[in-house]
């Protein structure tokens, strides 16, 4: 027995480590990734709480924000561990998504095992969940963290619930409320975690006891006799989980709550529930055709926004009644099939589109456990059909080698779709049709690269499939400003305040476009609101500075630039412009400083150096205002002869 137990944990050992070696493998190419547009400022490359890193002010507001429409705790103090450890270079936050997944792969495989015995079939499981296309969203996006760390406390719930099964006592029953609350923390898709536990007493643990006569014995549910546990009467293991199910009641609450505030939630005058039923439908059988069929994957798939045909909404509908059909017939038989049919069924509820958050009408990352209970299904069959077939053992080892290499090498493809915003928005566009999102954002990282043109043309396609597309008109006002076109720009500012007015950004940018016009009242109205809007918007506090200033309203101005330094003390035009009312109100030494300060964050800040050397001079200290007017002469020849022109007053 000690020689049989010490193969079946190299056996296990090995496992392990072939999972870790082709996951490894497929998504190594992660680390020359860049941040994307979409979410990762909102999460990491924007978000200033992040980049504070594990500080008392960030931790707190972790737990008392519900920025990015969610309150997940835990994932932000992920998000600003990583800044601690990597700051805003990429390759470290895509790695540690990957460890998450890695782990999380490898906790799956030994719940399985723990829980069946089988060791084939569960490392078949948890090789599926591992290298999956579908799967790579959740791993390759950086803002996805909450997606691998919640799914982490998913498995490490179910590995501490079968700890408690086995010895049911309260320090184990804490133990697994802990590590469920903190899944909860890291996101909410774990409300249906506590559905899942009741499955799994029915299958594989064989905890359920239906009628309330009879002894309580233990039940063997499998050939190696590795779980043992006792039977219960149904109604006890529900009320064993009604702790968790409240717990996921107030979690459903608190993120319903936040993502209306955060205006995440579409009402059903734009989503009407009929609309909502038949893309649920469709998105069911869809992720079952993509689980088989992965192609054409894309981060952003739009909403139909109106009722599908007929056909395709029947069809739906009758395959899952079908299905559900022979679910139940077989159920009584193989009873792994109707717990993997309702985990897939019951853990996308929240996320079907019943209650629409976004515009998408389904995303690859909502897959990424609900897919578990879909490869439960096959496998197990597929077993114990191999074991009454005379060749079955060979084919079905043939046909597992093969479905897996074909899964890492698409999943290697579809994680090179995630290299860059470029790559990856017009990806989207090749595989999906009428994409205002997907071009928007394709425009947003071509302008960044100085293609203006090209980002006003994605952001016209944009408009041009949706007209009421907020965003896309303010992307498109503001490629447009950059172009001097600013009476157009205006216009598709003030579109974009009409159809959302509570839209800091585009307040802010026309505002700016007044201001050029010379209409600054009107300019410092809209900063004025965009601040109201948006307390902490450093750009909105630097622009009603500036127009301050101009108006003589120095203190006021001085104000305006502090509180943008105390949001963003790494604001270099923050310091520049704080430096320039400084020295027009005398106070040369401080202002100094600043401009210093200014050109340390940004040493190519030509603007900057000329106030440095005209307060140097101002100061007496020709030598090293000089000095700034020889590195002035590299950087900018006209600002140049600006600051020899003021030193010759």
């Amino acid at each position: 027995m000690g020689n049989l137990n010490t193969h079946r944990s190299r056996l296990a050992l090995m496992v392990c480590l072939f999972l870790i070696v082709t996951t490894v493998a497929v998504f190594w190419h992660l680390q020359h990734h860049e941040f994307v547009n979409y979410d990762d400022d909102l999460y990491v490359t924007e978000n200033r709480h992040v980049q504070a890193g594990l500080t008392a002010e960030s931790v707190i507001w972790a737990f008392t924000t519900s920025h990015a429409t969610n309150w997940h705790p835990l994932t932000w103090l992920s998000h600003m561990s990583d800044y601690e450890l990597y700051g805003l270079n990429p390759k470290g936050h895509h790695l540690s998504n990957l460890l998450f997944h890695v782990v999380s792969t490898i906790l799956l495989f030994l719940v399985f095992r723990r829980m069946t015995g089988a060791l084939w079939r569960s490392s078949l499981v948890a090789a599926l969940f591992a290298l999956h296309p579908l799967h790579v969203e959740s791993v390759a996006w950086v803002s996805e963290r909450k997606d691998v760390l919640s799914t982490f406390f998913w498995m490490l719930t179910m590995w501490t619930y079968l700890r408690y099964v086995e010895d049911p006592r309260l320090h184990r029953y804490l133990l697994v409320f802990f590590t469920f609350s903190a899944g909860l923390m890291s996101k909410p898709m774990l409300v249906t975690l506590p559905f899942v536990l009741l499955l799994i007493d029915y299958w594989p643990l064989g905890r359920f006891q239906i009628e309330q006569s009879g002894d309580a014995g233990t039940s063997k549910k499998d050939q190696w006799g590795a779980f043992r546990c006792e039977k219960q009467h149904v109604f006890y293991l529900i009320w064993e989980k009604v702790p968790f199910f409240a717990l996921s009641a107030v979690s459903s609450i608190v993120t319903f709550l936040a993502q209306q505030k955060g205006g995440a939630v579409s009402s059903l005058v734009a989503y009407p529930l009929s609309i909502r039923i038949v893309n649920a439908l469709v998105s069911y059988v869809g992720y079952m055709g993509k689980t088989v069929w992965p192609h054409g994957l894309a981060v952003f798939y739009p909403h139909p926004d109106k009722m599908l045909p007929m056909w395709q909404v029947a069809a739906a509908g009758l395959s899952l009644v079908l299905i559900s059909v022979i679910v139940i017939r077989v159920a009584r038989r193989f009873p792994y099939v109707p717990v993997g049919w309702l985990w897939y069924l019951g853990t996308l509820v929240p996320v079907i589109g019943l209650v629409q958050v976004g515009s998408h009408a389904m995303a690859d990352r909502y897959t990424y456990i609900p897919l578990i209970g879909l490869f439960i299904i096959p496998v197990w069959g597929l077993f114990d059909l191999g074991a009454r077939w005379l060749c079955g053992r060979v084919v079905l080892t043939i046909s597992t080698v093969g479905v897996l290499s074909a899964f890492m090498i698409a999943t290697w493809l579809q994680v090179g779709h995630w290299k860059d915003s470029i790559t990856l928005f017009e990806h989207a566009l090749d595989v999906t049709a009428n994409n205002p999102v997907a071009h928007n954002n394709l425009g947003i990282a071509l302008e960044l690269q100085g293609k203006v043109d090209a980002g006003v043309a994605h952001y016209s396609e944009a408009l041009e499939i949706k007209p009421d597309f907020a965003e896309a008109h303010n992307n498109l006002g503001s490629a447009l400003d950059a172009q001097g076109r600013l009476d157009e720009a205006a216009i598709h500012y003030s579109k974009a305040l009409q159809i959302k007015p509570d839209f800091a950004e585009a307040h802010n940018n026309w505002g700016g476009v007044l201001d050029a016009q010379g209409k600054v009242n009107e300019a410092m109205a809209h900063y004025s609101e965009a601040l109201r809007i948006k307390p902490d918007f450093i750009e909105a506090h630097n622009n009603l500075g500036i127009a301050l200033a101009r108006q003589g309203k120095v203190d006021e101005a001085m104000a305006h630039y502090s509180e943008a330094l105390e949001i963003k003390p790494d604001f270099a035009e923050g310091h520049n412009n704080l430096g320039i009312v400084l020295a027009v109100k005398g106070n040369l030494s401080e202002a100094v400083v600043h401009f210093c300060e200014a050109i340390r964050l940004q040493p190519t800040y030509a603007e900057a150096h000329k106030n440095l050397g005209f307060a140097y001079w101002l100061l007496g200290d020709m030598d090293s205002a000089l000095n700034e007017h020889r590195i002035l002469e590299d950087l900018d020849v006209d600002l140049a002869e600006e600051l020899l022109a003021l030193m010759d007053n």
